[in-house]
């Protein structure tokens, strides 16, 4: 987390952290605090199969996913070096909605400003939010939708679309824009030069 810039404050302030390398760690720790197989599949940190019982995130950074009131409500995971998927979110679960809930919008609603940044991933809300601009929140590995849109309306009337500047971010923001406009949402579209993403562009020029 440091070799990406974040400041030890920055990782406080997020909650970040690191599930072990040991693929089973969390199920044993909570076994032993008592909760049963079944609570720790719906919870959605194991997986329980004909081989055994499984955690969800090992070997990965830690991103605390939390509601509007701060509560932690999933998580979002990183692989460290190259394995696939590089990122991995909590499955749907009875208080987690991917379409329901934005990264980061807990602290960004503090803001007093109406107008939040839209972005795609957790380290461009992080290194965003880090350089000052509060008012960023991210998707949770889903498309922006009319639920994403209705949520966005209570806390803010413009919106500002800052995605990755290939062909695949170019497309979101064209799927996003018609969206946020139904949900009588203002939008702007904030393109990013010269670098892949606002978290290289940050870290780049300041």
């Amino acid at each position: 987390l440091r070799s990406r810039g974040l400041s030890d404050e920055t990782i406080k302030n997020f909650g970040l952290g690191y599930a072990n390398q040991y693929p089973d760690d969390l199920y044993r720790f909570l076994r032993q605090k008592g909760f049963s197989d079944a609570q720790l599949k719906d919870s959605g940190l194991v997986k329980i199969d004909e081989r055994g019982c499984y955690d969800k995130f090992w070997n990965r950074v830690m991103f605390p996913i939390m509601d509007i009131n701060n509560k932690v409500i999933g998580f979002g995971g990183r692989v460290l070096g190259d394995g696939i998927p590089k990122y991995l979110n909590s499955p749907e679960t009875e208080i987690f909605s991917k379409s329901k809930n934005l990264y980061n919008l807990n602290l960004a609603k503090k803001g007093n400003t109406r107008e939040l940044i839209l972005v795609e991933g957790y380290m461009d809300a992080i290194t965003i939010y880090q350089a000052g601009f509060t008012n960023v929140v991210a998707s949770l590995g889903t498309a922006f939708n009319e639920n994403h849109a209705r949520v966005l309306k209570s806390y803010a009337d413009s919106a500002i679309l800052l995605f990755d500047s290939d062909e695949a971010g170019v497309k979101a923001v064209l799927r996003a824009i018609p969206v946020l406009k139904n949900a009588g949402l203002k939008v702007k579209v904030l393109q990013v030069t010269d670098a892949k993403d606002p978290d290289e562009y940050i870290k780049k020029f300041g």
